[in-house]
């Protein structure tokens, strides 16, 4: 599913309770942008059987004290097979879901720090990591309105009468 559809889905999923559907319509260019960093339109989050994705919490080497808590995507599912986390705990499932959907679930979630995508089929060294901070930012001058007129008409004073 192309780009623009998962936007779609997205905004026609969402509760229709007069706000939610036009939020997601006013950051979606903030996930497409995102999205397009990325080289896949699907990725495996690993998830318990009540569907609440796996968090892996990560510490520094240097510092083990610090830590931050991330969430993994994977490109293929022989990729997931790789981890073999599946083979640990059966409650554990894979399920594919479409890029932009997994970034718009990223500011919900209060206690990720991060997402990392995995790009390359077969290498879980290397991935791209979507700080939800980084995200939080873009969606927050996303809905920001814009401080200059975009139009001669924007100009005119309110009380020019």
């Amino acid at each position: 599913m192309d780009l623009d559809r998962q936007i779609k889905v997205l905004i026609d999923e969402a509760p229709q309770d007069g706000v939610t559907p036009q939020v997601v319509a006013a950051v979606a260019p903030v996930l497409v942008l995102l999205a397009n960093r990325l080289h896949h339109l699907q990725y495996y989050i690993l998830q318990n059987l009540t569907q609440e994705w796996v968090v892996t919490t990560l510490s520094d080497r240097a510092n083990p004290k610090i830590t931050k808590r991330v969430i993994y995507a994977f490109p293929t599912l022989k990729d997931v097979s790789a981890v073999a986390v599946s083979e640990q705990d059966p409650q554990i499932v894979a399920a594919p879901l479409p890029v932009t959907h997994i970034l718009f679930q990223l500011f919900a979630l209060e206690t990720v720090d991060s997402i990392i995508f995995f790009d390359t089929p077969g290498d879980l060294n290397k991935g791209t990591e979507i700080q939800r901070g980084e995200l939080q930012k873009l969606i927050k001058s996303q809905m920001q309105p814009r401080s200059t007129p975009t139009s001669p008409f924007d100009r005119i004073p309110p009380d020019i009468a």
